[in-house]
């Protein structure tokens, strides 16, 4: 059985009643044991009570015990769904569409950067003709997909976040803003797509998703693994992985072709020595007061009692200062200087672990930095003069590893991140749209000896670097 929203079996006196309300479903005029798994009562309202979330199994499961029922729940039109603006469909777009069609519509599609995801939501949209909400982690993201959806249905398209409160048939929004307003919209939307769905996961966010009663769901990523492992909460929030296509399948004929390039770069002697003396004193504490770094809660445990004392206090002087020695060691300033002349005539985007790396590279280069303190205003005139050509180069930490478009990019270089390995495949990403005669390199600079080399291990751990 299927959930296409037909008619409401006919109301009889006796019927019961589904209603939405503050994110949860409301059941009255049944009997608890007569009603669908999932809902208990709640002796504050005199009803029974159920995630939103369960509306497609709940709506089901009367139907399929024949059981009459009026729904009030729903709140949300069909649109018309046709585009104004055609693009032809990539045969894995068209796969990936069927794959989650075949599922009843709920399920997740992982396609790397670059592959056209967006355009896979669209097509979903204009196959369900429910009034759609798509959910993205940033603002500028929200932008991106405002334009392409005012573009390709040709009407206004509704903006929730950002001080804006705008709600239409199709309307985007970031997670934040749906974690804070799902209460009251989650009956409007019939589809709901969450952009770079690995953020769901998340308390806060699974929330949200739980308090929106949309049947059909849609989950878009190019890397679905997270480093807490609850990846596999996107069963119960959007549905199972129903196809997945990685950048080495793709590279060449949809991607540009690529090479990836680790270089190994030693510290100076006198670096080495600051190094060694500072990552002493940093590993003499946690070793002193049984602080096991690897584990889940190790960080959180050295910060809370470095700031007990003077000698923890000094400890974390010590961490900051070695990571700052392997992030920006001069071996790595002598060796970007030299890929920068390489690829002088190409789009260069450089990636850093920290601001003051990124920083220190602007100054260094004389090239426009972006960090998450760069203004909207001036984050949007570097990315016009990147595209224009009037800057070849823009540093940056870490803003730019997620769904911001540079398909103008062809080399990343990566001074220094963190040990995600989704950080990283988005990061070689940012460089692989599709472009006349484009191959795109990414270099991955390793301070060696440090804990630099652990870290690039865990984080090549994909197929795309193989």
């Amino acid at each position: 059985m299927s959930l296409n929203e037909p008619a409401d079996l006919a109301p009889q006196a006796t019927a019961a009643t589904l209603r939405f309300a503050a994110g949860t479903l409301e059941l009255r005029g049944l009997a608890a044991e007569d009603a669908p798994e999932g809902f208990v009562w709640d002796a504050r309202t005199a009803c029974l009570r159920a995630p939103a979330m369960a509306y497609a199994k709940v709506v089901l499961a009367l139907r399929r015990d024949k059981i009459p029922y009026v729904d009030e729940a729903r709140a949300y039109p069909e649109v018309a769904g046709v585009p104004r603006a055609h693009r032809a469909a990539r045969p894995y777009q068209d796969e990936g569409l069927a794959a989650w069609k075949r599922v009843g519509g709920r399920g997740v599609v992982v396609l790397p950067t670059g592959a056209g995801k967006t355009h896979l939501a669209v097509m979903a949209i204009a196959e369900k003709k429910r009034a759609t909400l798509v959910v993205a982690p940033t603002l500028d993201l929200v932008r991106q997909w405002h334009g392409l959806l005012t573009a390709t249905f040709g009407e206004a398209i509704g903006v929730v976040g950002g001080g804006e409160h705008d709600v239409r048939p199709i309307t985007v929004t970031t997670y934040d803003s749906a974690h804070l307003h799902m209460d009251h919209l989650g009956a409007r939307f019939g589809l709901v797509v969450f952009d770079e769905c690995h953020h769901l996961p998340s308390p806060a966010y699974a929330l949200a998703a739980r308090q929106c009663l949309a049947p059909f769901r849609l989950g878009l990523t190019a890397t679905p693994e997270r480093q807490d492992g609850r990846e596999a909460v996107l069963d119960e929030l959007v549905g199972p992985c129903v196809y997945r296509r990685d950048i080495v399948e793709l590279a060449g004929d949809y991607l540009a072709e690529y090479e990836t390039e680790q270089v190994a770069v030693d510290l100076s002697p006198e670096e080495r020595a600051e190094y060694d003396s500072e990552r002493k004193i940093y590993k003499d504490f946690i070793g002193m007061n049984h602080i096991r770094m690897s584990s889940p809660r190790g960080f959180g445990e050295f910060v809370m009692l470095s700031a007990r004392s003077a000698e923890g206090r000094r400890a974390m002087a010590a961490y900051r200062r070695q990571r700052e020695l392997a992030f920006s060691a001069q071996g790595k300033l002598e060796y970007t200087e030299h890929l920068l002349h390489v690829h002088r005539n190409d789009k260069v985007l450089l990636f850093t672990q920290d601001n003051a790396t990124a920083y220190t590279l602007s100054r260094t280069f004389l090239v426009p930095v972006i960090t998450h303190q760069t203004k909207v205003k001036e984050r949007t005139e570097i990315l016009m003069g990147f595209r224009s050509g009037r800057y070849g180069v823009i540093s940056t930490s870490r803003v730019l590893n997620e769904g911001v478009d540079v398909p103008e990019a062809n080399v990343a270089i990566v001074l220094s991140g963190s040990g995600s390995v989704r950080e990283h495949v988005q990061r070689l990403g940012r460089v692989l749209r599709k472009g006349e005669n484009k191959r795109a390199c990414l270099y991955e600079l390793v301070t060696q000896a440090t804990s630099e080399t652990y870290t690039s291990e865990r984080r090549r751990e994909h197929s795309a670097y193989r």
